[in-house]
């Protein structure tokens, strides 16, 4: 096993980014391909993509666009497959894609309460399933799910969204209890609060911005940039023997009252 910085090394490994256009996924794609890696984005929004694609490539990045709904079992599987038949292995997977209603529970429509859980939950299972396949062939891959501070914690107005973060937290449990023979490490980062588009009203509420503050031993936002340090961790030699792990990056918010 390479020793010192280089056993964070992921030369010549390739990872797939799900809703990497924008916000913690662009960073962790941008973050992936500094330590190394091909990058392959992905996105509903095709010309988005290309937008984003041409910037990293001026950066010099690898990068491949591959835009399918990763709510879509079937899509997901077909382009799956397509980009390792026509292009290669992808050997590392960021199930980051993700989405946030609020509302009072006992008022909280039940359409979107479903495209919660297609979005944040089944998208894991689809796109997941679809990348373990090649990757228990290989025998060996790595899986990291975007979980949250509310895969442990819940606050009032988002029930619905704090229950697809606890099921993606044991979601990813349970591909590490089935996957782990086979080579693979499943594991999840959970974020405190981001400075991203998705808490946009949440950081122009001055209330909210003064309650977590207080709330946060760091006593601030977090940075996108400050999540591809644990990505990086996750998706290398460095965590070989870390499964089914859920890595709280958040400020220290969960460790205190």
């Amino acid at each position: 096993m390479a020793k010192g910085a280089a056993i964070f090394d992921l030369t010549g490994r390739r990872a797939l980014v799900t809703g990497s256009s924008q916000g913690i996924g662009l960073a962790l794609a941008e973050g992936l391909f500094e330590a190394g890696a091909e990058i392959v984005l992905n996105g509903r929004n095709a010309d988005r993509l290309s937008e984003v694609a041409r910037a990293l490539r001026g950066k010099g990045a690898d990068v491949f666009e591959l835009p399918f709904d990763v709510t879509d079992h079937e899509a997901a599987r077909v382009a799956v497959d397509r980009f390792e038949h026509d292009v290669g292995a992808v050997d590392i997977l960021v199930n980051n894609a993700g989405m946030q209603f609020r509302g009072e529970l006992e008022l909280f429509p039940a359409e979107r309460f479903q495209a919660l859980l297609q979005t944040n939950v089944a998208s894991v299972f689809n796109v997941g399933q679809a990348v373990a396949g090649h990757m228990i062939r290989r025998g060996e891959g790595r899986i990291i799910n975007i979980a949250s501070v509310q895969t442990a914690l819940a606050r009032p107005s988002i029930a619905p969204y704090t229950a697809t973060k606890g099921a993606v937290g044991n979601l990813t449990k349970g591909m590490a209890t089935d996957w782990a023979r086979h080579g693979l490490n499943c594991n999840a980062i959970a974020p405190g609060y981001f400075e991203t588009p998705l808490n946009a009203a949440l950081m122009d509420d001055p209330e909210f911005c003064s309650w977590l503050e207080r709330r946060t031993p760091a006593g601030r936002w977090g940075r996108v940039e400050e999540l591809v340090g644990a990505c990086v961790f996750l998706a290398s030699d460095a965590s070989s023997f870390v499964n089914g792990h859920i890595l709280y990056v958040d400020g220290g918010i969960t460790a205190s009252l």
